[in-house]
Order: structure tokens, then C-alpha cells, then sequence
């Protein structure tokens, strides 16, 4: 796997991800749609953690500096 994201991009995930997470257990966001989101920021931060978004591959995405 070659790292296909940048800085900006891993540190933007990383915020959604912490927002979805304070809202779903403060309890803002509840039921199926908060477990969806939970596990989509829990995506977030793994593709965050690896620098790897498989999405991108497709369409020859790279956020990253060269």
C-alpha cells in the first residue's frame, strides 16, 4: 500500500471523527444512524493511522506531497 493522503486530509478526518464521536455518546445522535456514523469514524481513523484510503485508488486520488 502506497500512502495516498496528506496531512491536511488525515488531520480533517481525524476532527469529523471526534465529532461524530462526542455527539454519539453525549447521545445527540442515537440509534441506527449513530452506530453508522461510529463505525464511519472509526474508518476515518483507521485510513488516518495507515495514510491509505482505498477510495482514492480508483480514481487516482493522492493528497500527499511527493
Amino acid at each position: 500500500m502506497k500512502k495516498n493522503m496528506g496531512t491536511a486530509d488525515k488531520v480533517i478526518r481525524i476532527i469529523i471523527a471526534a465529532v461524530v464521536a462526542g455527539l454519539y455518546f453525549t447521545n445527540t445522535i442515537t440509534g441506527t444512524l449513530g452506530i453508522i456514523l461510529l463505525v464511519l469514524a472509526g474508518i476515518f481513523v483507521l485510513t488516518s493511522l495507515v495514510s491509505f484510503c482505498p477510495l482514492y485508488t480508483p480514481f487516482g486520488i493522492k493528497t500527499c506531497k511527493k
